[in-house]
């Protein structure tokens, strides 16, 4: 199953026709935060795929255009304290960043501790199912002290960090952090998790057996006393 994940940046060549070309494998879109309704709406209707999100801290809580207005992209499925199934693939996802400022789709580290636990029995429930809790962890934000940063904006949740450790998806995808050269860490193994940084676009096949080896890959990195 190939994913074409994105977040934070509208592409000029993937908002233009020349999308359903270029991405004609593609088998699924996965949002992770800070993109317009509109952009991942196109994809929708451009490549006639599944279309999954998260919103990001900056997603409008409303979105106007030209006749009509929506609190979220039309065609594509809120993952958001939700479980999906999608043809095998288990994922999971959660909205926003560490709240910093007033606002909305952004949490406080106990509010984030609580979505994350009142999930758990679901993902229990699918490891009793299918012999694992998740494939696929989307988020905004990273999780604490995985490819997060100092500053009270970027940094990440740790009941993220929890959950990987505890129910061990074999990928987890997130943007929020802005990749601006090659010193920024933007594949991390996480004991059994593959942390994807995904700003921009990136296309990664998944594969769930065996564990994937990816190119890049970097140890948890951050001055946070873990």
């Amino acid at each position: 199953m190939k994913l074409l994940s994105l977040s934070d940046q509208v592409l000029e060549f993937i908002y233009s026709p020349s999308v359903k070309e270029r991405f004609a494998d593609i088998d699924l879109v996965l949002g992770c935060g800070d993109l317009p309704y509109y952009y991942l709406e196109y994809l929708v209707d451009q490549l006639g795929k599944p279309v999954y999100y998260v919103r990001g801290n900056h997603a409008a809580t409303v979105e106007y255009s030209e006749g009509a207005s929506r609190k979220g992209p039309w065609g594509a499925v809120d993952l958001h304290r939700q479980v999906v199934n999608y043809q095998g693939l288990l994922m999971a996802g959660y909205e926003g960043s560490v709240r910093y400022r007033k606002g909305p789709f952004m949490y406080t580290q106990s509010e984030m501790w609580s979505m994350v636990l009142g999930l758990a029995p679901r993902l229990v429930a699918n490891a009793a199912r299918h012999g694992r809790a998740l494939d696929l962890l989307a988020t905004h934000a990273p999780p604490w002290g995985i490819q997060d940063q100092q500053d009270p904006a970027h940094q990440g949740f740790k009941a993220i960090r929890w959950l990987l450790r505890v129910f061990k998806p074999r990928y987890h995808f997130h943007g929020h952090i802005h990749v601006y050269n090659h010193e920024t860490p933007v594949l991390t193994r996480f004991h059994d998790t593959l942390v994807v940084n995904t700003y921009g676009y990136r296309e990664t096949n998944l594969h769930l057996h065996p564990m994937p080896k990816p190119g890049r890959v970097t140890t948890p990195q951050g001055n946070h006393g873990r």
